[in-house]
């Protein structure tokens, strides 16, 4: 399992150098200039020649990759264009609220998704499995947008149940439990669908095997037939999946924070980007593509541990 561990790990290596000179690059073709964004509209070309020697932008792109990469090594992120704080700082206070957020999607969600997509298997072709089928069909179809917006206008503004704007407070507060909710349960909705129906798919095929009938002929009851005997023997493509979702969860995140102006990574993304903030939307980049490798890291290992084939793969 420790080796399975480090083979996987060795791999994400290669793949975190791409994503940083991905980005790298994909920053360069901002049409704005980073040393005008800092120096201001009204300064002198003189000035902003001064910024950019400082900021290293006059130096051939190769020379820039290498000095980046230099200082990713030594832990420096470099400093915010636009309020001159470090990136490490900002990073680190928004890091938490997106923990928060994606978590408490995740606390409500995967238990439902699993759920219905266990009901809709044992009751198959009936009005449940439908009803199911339906559910699935929206989560996977409804835009994280669309339902934010939804749940703004009706849950937040027209009934006044929920706050819909920034973060209440830390989450062990009723001010911060409320402020959560509605970004929870947006960026969570679209997570039930793809879980409820691969859950569908594995159970049912898992129903269908020898050891079930063997289970049922045992006359074990049909919820420990179902729960002990189905359900845990289909848990390998259901974690796949989880864990490919909480994956592109991130891009979702981005997408809920800003609707919500929720104070995380993704909104502090979408910012920097925005203002042409370079080294502020480098900095985002490596968060979000650290932890999209991390969760891909942790499914591979609980991919291992589930089917013991896996690991001399």
């Amino acid at each position: 399992m420790l080796r399975h561990a480090l083979h996987r790990l060795l791999l994400a290596v290669p793949v975190l150098f791409g994503v940083l000179l991905i980005g790298f690059l994909l920053m360069q073709v901002v049409p704005t200039d980073p040393a005008t964004v800092r120096a201001g509209p009204q300064a002198s070309a003189e000035l902003i020649a001064e910024i950019r020697r400082d900021l290293g932008l006059d130096k051939p792109l190769a020379v820039q990759f290498g000095l980046y990469l230099w200082r990713l090594a030594q832990g420096d992120l470099g400093v915010s264009i636009i309020n001159n704080v470090p990136v490490v700082q900002e990073l680190g206070a928004t890091i938490g609220p997106t923990l928060e957020l994606m978590l408490a999607s995740l606390f409500w969600s995967i238990p439902l998704g699993i759920f219905l997509g266990t009901l809709g298997a044992y009751y198959r072709g009936t009005l449940i499995d439908r009803g199911v089928m339906a559910i699935s069909v929206a989560g996977v179809s409804i835009p994280v947008f669309f339902l934010g917006l939804i749940l703004i206008w009706y849950v937040g503004f027209k009934w006044q149940w929920l706050p819909f704007t920034g973060r209440g407070g830390p989450v062990w507060t009723l001010d911060g439990l409320r402020s959560l909710a509605l970004p929870a349960i947006t960026l969570g909705g679209v997570f039930v669908g793809p879980v409820s129906r691969m859950t569908r798919t594995a159970v049912l095929d898992v129903l269908s095997l020898d050891h079930v009938r063997t289970a049922r002929a045992k006359g074990l009851s049909e919820r420990l037939v179902v729960l002990r005997h189905a359900l845990r023997n289909a848990m390998v493509p259901i974690v796949t999946l989880i864990g490919l979702q909480i994956g592109f969860l991130l891009g979702g995140a981005v997408v809920t924070e800003t609707v919500f102006t929720w104070p995380g990574v993704g909104r502090l993304a979408v910012g920097a980007i925005t203002s042409s903030d370079l080294p502020m939307a480098q900095g985002t980049i490596i968060v979000l593509s650290l932890g999209f490798i991390l969760v891909n890291l942790i499914v591979d290992v609980l991919y291992a541990a589930l089917d013991p084939r896996m690991r001399a793969a």
